[in-house]
């Protein structure tokens, strides 16, 4: 495995102050982050999120999907447990880049979904790659997670990697106007486990 290591230092949050974890993953040329807070290697399960970059969602407030909803709610759950971690992988897009999720935008706006966009792009519907996370876990010395996604694939995903996966938790955020058929699709066409309801804690 090419992901390694680089350094840690505090991220004050307004959620509190987090350990920020630094990765490289040479094969690729993607650097990926790891957010921690309390003693997370007690060998104790650790309330965990597993967040993909989505710079439209996390930095630009988009409101076409639910993830920047999502990583703020997860680092709020985190703040009032005192103890947890959120992993940031750089894979924009569920894979496909940030300059090939705007054209996946442009079809989107002219009718097409997020699985039909990225298929009409010559992509999958989704290209993430979970094992990136085997050599950040181990560094961190975690094993069992309790983990807030609707997506059965990283559950799955965590499991092949060894980890205990003893509880998923519900994590539906940012549903509104603009991202119905997104949160849809994501339900009907990719798998993820959604109800309609939005507890917002963010």
């Amino acid at each position: 495995m090419t992901v390694s290591f680089v350094e840690s230092s505090k991220l004050p949050t307004p959620w509190g102050i987090f350990e920020m974890h630094g990765f490289e993953d040479r094969e690729n040329n993607k650097e990926h982050v790891v957010l921690t807070m309390g003693l997370v290697d007690s060998g104790e399960p650790v309330l965990a999120r597993i967040h993909s970059e989505c710079l439209t969602g996390d930095a630009l407030f988009s409101l076409r999907c639910d993830c920047g909803a999502q990583l703020q709610a997860a680092m709020h759950r985190i703040s009032l447990e005192g103890r947890g971690v959120i992993f940031y992988l750089r894979q924009e897009g569920r894979g496909i880049g940030l300059l090939n999720k705007i054209k996946a935008y442009h079809l989107q706006d002219r009718g097409a979904d997020t699985v039909e966009a990225n298929e009409a792009l010559g992509f999958g519907a989704d290209l993430r790659d979970y094992s990136i996370l085997k050599p950040m876990l181990e560094h961190l010395h975690i094993g069992k997670i309790k983990l807030m996604t609707n997506n059965p694939r990283k559950v799955k995903a965590l499991q092949e990697l060894g980890v205990d996966v003893v509880e998923r938790l519900s994590h539906e955020r940012g549903r509104n106007p603009h991202n119905v058929k997104y949160l849809a699709t994501k339900k009907g066409k990719l798998g993820h486990l959604l109800d309609g309801d939005d507890d917002d804690e963010s």
